[in-house]
Parts: structure tokens; sequence; C-alpha cells
């Protein structure tokens, strides 16, 4: 199923944080971004788009804006781009986009917030990649493609770590999560190193799941004794859900392999569409445990996602 829309502005401009300027057309390349952009790179936020329903309703409010005020890079009607899910595909010209992130957050907020209090951007403003390039222009149809179904889930992994953070450790467990996930064929679309605090955790675990959508975090560290260990509280704060299950089960495989595993306090849980795990901190656990959890995992994110129904299926090793 798609729908069509209209191009109705294309803006760019050279430094990041400053109003974009209309321009006739502009060339999109693919996994970069458009030629001569300040976002354009090799990252998730290349290409930013702006439903002109949204700029016509903050105009009503008696603000004077011209397009790529808000940084937006294409303007189109007919969209409602915020309630878009990530994976959504537009054709526009030439060009195939793919959606990778729901509105950001606002670091240094840009000229237009400074002149008149407020930008819709963050709120409204939706991030794509360049798949396929081409030259879009003002006028040209702009085709929804819905995400595909069976496209491969997403995973984002973050390591707690003060000495990690600061330089003075190597991160090996990060990294070999996204290691891991790879081979069995997730998408893994981000890898963070941060200190072990929560307030920091909570927002990035809010920022993957909330805006970018991914279907599955896992984090490493911070799960012990220690009084810098806050990950299971930071990770129980941002769910909806929690999943015991998952953190039973992780335990009693661990013990297994050492009785010292009875002292994490690890936990699971559920946000809107996320699924959040934390895993031990050392490789060799993080490698046992994600063996023993990536054949189960798969049937409870089909759940989730609402891609399989049926919870008590036979598990093919029964038979």
């Amino acid at each position: 199923m798609s729908s069509t829309g209209k191009v109705i502005a294309v803006c760019i401009s050279e430094k990041k944080g400053t109003q974009k300027t209309e321009v006739p057309s502009v060339t999109l390349v693919p996994e970069w971004g458009i030629e001569g952009d300040a976002h354009a790179g090799k990252w998730h936020r290349q290409v930013s788009l702006l439903a002109l329903e949204k700029i016509e309703a903050f105009r009503e409010r008696g603000a004077d804006v011209d397009f790529g005020a808000f940084g937006e890079n294409i303007i189109v009607e007919g969209f409602d781009l915020r309630n878009l899910p990530v994976g959504t595909r537009f054709r526009i010209g030439g060009a195939l986009l793919e959606l990778t992130q729901i509105g950001k957050e606002c670091h240094t907020h840009c000229a237009i917030y400074h002149q008149v209090g407020d930008c819709i951007m963050p709120r409204e403003g939706v991030f794509t990649i360049v798949l396929e390039g081409g030259t879009v222009k003002a006028g040209d149809t702009a085709e929804l493609i819905e995400a595909a179904p069976d496209r491969p889930f997403t995973a984002a992994w973050i390591t707690l770590s003060d000495k990690g953070a600061a330089g003075e450790r190597e991160d090996k467990s990060g990294p070999l999560i996204g290691e891991i996930l790879t081979g069995a064929g997730y998408n893994v679309v981000e890898g963070l190193l941060i200190p072990d605090e929560p307030a920091l955790l909570k927002k990035e675990l809010m920022r993957l799941a909330d805006q970018r959508q991914v279907n599955v975090i896992f984090t490493t560290g911070g799960t012990g004794f220690s009084k810098r260990d806050r990950t299971p509280e930071a990770t129980a704060d941002v769910c909806e859900r929690m999943t015991p299950g998952i953190a039973e089960a992780i335990r009693a495989y661990s013990m297994t392999k050492t009785p010292t595993a009875m002292l994490s306090r690890a936990t699971a849980g559920i946000r809107r569409d996320t699924l959040i795990i934390n895993l031990p901190g050392s490789p060799k656990a993080v490698r046992e445990c994600l063996e023993f959890l990536l054949h189960p995992l798969e049937h409870g994110l089909e759940i989730m996602l609402g891609r399989d129904g049926e919870c008590a299926r036979p598990d093919p090793a029964d038979k």
C-alpha cells in the first residue's frame, strides 16, 4: 500500500544549526545526503523532512517563517510524517529515502527558536537516509512506501563503564554484542559507550526507543553491587512493561557457568515497541548470554511487533 504527496520546497544550509535557504533543486547522493548541505554525511540523519501542514499551523500562530526556517531540507504536503514508522520509504523524484528517526532533541536551539521561542522541527520533523540518489525539486511527486513487514530486526547496544567512557579501558563487550547480532541477521543501528550515569542511560534508552524505534536494545555493565551500578534501575524507570522471565532465565543459565551469576541485578522490559535487556559486563558472559537468548528472543520480538500472534506454538526442537 502506498500514498502520494507533493514536494513544496527544497532547502539547504552550509552550517548546522542555521536556517536553511530555499533553492530550485537539490541533488541527493546515496549514503551521504544532499550535496552541499551541512547535515550530509555517513550517519542516520542525512535528509530532514517537514510537513507543509505543520508549517502552516505554526504560521497561524502569528510567526512569519520562510521555508527552511526550522532547518528542514524537504517540505512535503500530504503526509502525517510524525506518525509514520521508522523504515517507511519515500520515492521522491528519482531518489529513494528511508525514514530513520522521528523528531530530535535540540542541544543548541536553532535560529528560529531564538527568534520566536519555539521550533516545530524537534516535534514534527523526521530524518532519512538516501538509498538511491537523484534530483529533487518543488512540484515533484512524493510516494510513500510502507515499511516492509519482514524487514530485519533493528538493534542497538549501550556499554556502561566509567573507565571505558574516560578512555582508560577498551570496551570489548559492546562491539561484541554488535558483531554477534549482525551475524544473526539483525540491523545494528547504533552502539554507545557511556559512563555509569542513570540519567544519561535513561535519556539514550528513550531516544533509541521513541525516536529511532529500535526493536531491541542491549545494555552491558552496571548490573552488580557497586554503588555506581544503576543500570537495572534506569532500565526499569523507562520501561512500561517488565519482562522478568528474560532476566531470570539469563541468571539461571549463567549460574551453570559460575555461581557468582546470582549477584547480577539485571532486568529487562518493554518501552513502546522496544525490548530492553541488561547483559553482564564481561565479553565472555555477553557471548554466552546471547547464544542462549537469540533463538527464543526472535519469537518474542515477533509477538511484540505483531508479526506473530501465537505465543504457545511448539518449538521445532521438541519434535
